[in-house]
């Protein structure tokens, strides 16, 4: 019977530390933070090789139903409650960033071009082989066309996929699983640590 209190008792005080800190997570939140994360992913220790930089997936935050989602191009393109996807990082670990002038640029105008933008996104499959096209959205991709189609900025610099560090034995067999021995060296990319880098933005919340 102790056994079962106790536990019991770890399991309230646990659950109550758990909902302040997602209270406390949710009110320094606005619609259109953008979230990043180390994934856990088979592609993410490529990713996170060729691109210099620990963060491998990204996503767009929003409100809806007095609830915080992340809407992200995994597969298919969805909406993910915010705290599960935040336990889904490497360690838990994520950082929230939102434009400087965020005041004055999301506005509802804009903000309502992006949830249309977003809509169209929705259901899409993941590109596995980070095209440009809108046929098939990987991460970075999808909130950098939302951004850019509700707001007219261009969060981070768009690349080509020879810019990237191409010769890590782990980013090299990814390449070859993916496009064999014709590798798109001049495709148009925009990566998590682009848009993570972008002087736009300003980080809010770390943890």
């Amino acid at each position: 019977m102790r056994f079962s209190i106790l536990t019991l008792l770890i399991i309230l005080i646990f659950g109550s530390c758990q909902r302040k800190e997602s209270a406390f997570i949710s009110k320094d939140l606005h619609n259109g933070d953008l979230i990043f994360q180390t994934s856990q992913s088979a592609q993410s220790q490529a990713i996170q090789l060729a691109t210099k930089s620990k963060y491998s997936h990204c996503g767009i935050i929003y409100k809806e139903d007095d609830k915080w989602f992340v809407f992200e191009a995994i597969q298919p393109v969805q909406k993910t409650p915010l705290d599960n996807w935040i336990a889904r990082g490497k360690d838990s670990h994520y950082v929230v960033k939102r434009l400087k002038n965020a005041d004055k640029v999301l506005t509802d105008a804009n903000f309502s071009k992006m949830k249309t933008t977003a809509q169209k996104m929705g259901g899409k499959d993941y590109d596995l082989y980070f095209e440009w096209s809108d046929d098939r959205i990987y991460c970075s991709e999808l909130i950098w066309k939302i951004y850019k189609e509700g707001t007219g900025l261009e969060i981070g610099k768009l690349q080509e996929l020879k810019d990237f560090d191409l010769s890590n034995p782990a980013v090299k067999a990814k390449l070859k699983e993916r496009y064999g021995n014709a590798i798109p060296e001049h495709e148009k990319v925009i990566s998590p640590a682009a848009m993570f880098e972008s002087d736009l933005l300003t980080t809010v919340i770390e943890k």
